[in-house]
């Protein structure tokens, strides 16, 4: 893990992002499960679908880092481009009745932030070497 920026980030945001689903249901007791205005976790809104969705991202994230470069790729990679759409949509459907997950500004911007490292890392560290094909004699 210490070689590789992929599993580094995939260990250190999967913990975090766990940590963050746990939490997040002490704070959001009686709060509807698709409540389109969540419970404050610090300035992030969150409701229980919230909570679930970053218990399910951490877990993947955590368990990639744990394993392999590759799949640690990938899952910033894949990761990253949902945070990244999340983020955008956000931007619209605060204060809508299809928020579904409770966003609110201080989440769009944790998404975009989270969407820019882990697309970053993700496209950007442990390159594969290109095999190179042999002539045959």
């Amino acid at each position: 893990m210490r070689t590789s920026p992929n599993r580094l980030i995939a260990t250190i945001f999967g913990a975090v992002y766990l940590l963050v689903g746990v939490v997040g249901f002490f704070v959001t007791s009686g709060i509807g499960f698709f409540a389109t205005e969540g419970a404050n976790l610090i300035i992030f809104a969150v409701n229980p679908l919230h909570n679930i969705i970053h218990l399910a991202i951490g877990a993947a994230l955590l368990y990639a880092g744990m394993n392999s470069t590759v799949l640690s790729k990938t899952i910033n990679t894949t990761v990253g481009a949902v945070y990244l759409l999340v983020g955008i949509l956000g931007l619209f459907l605060v204060g809508s009745a299809l928020n579904i997950i409770a966003l609110n500004g201080a989440d769009n911007v944790l998404h975009l932030a989270s969407a820019v490292v882990l697309l970053g890392i993700g496209l950007s560290q442990d390159k594969v070497p290109a095999t190179t094909a042999r002539a045959h004699v």
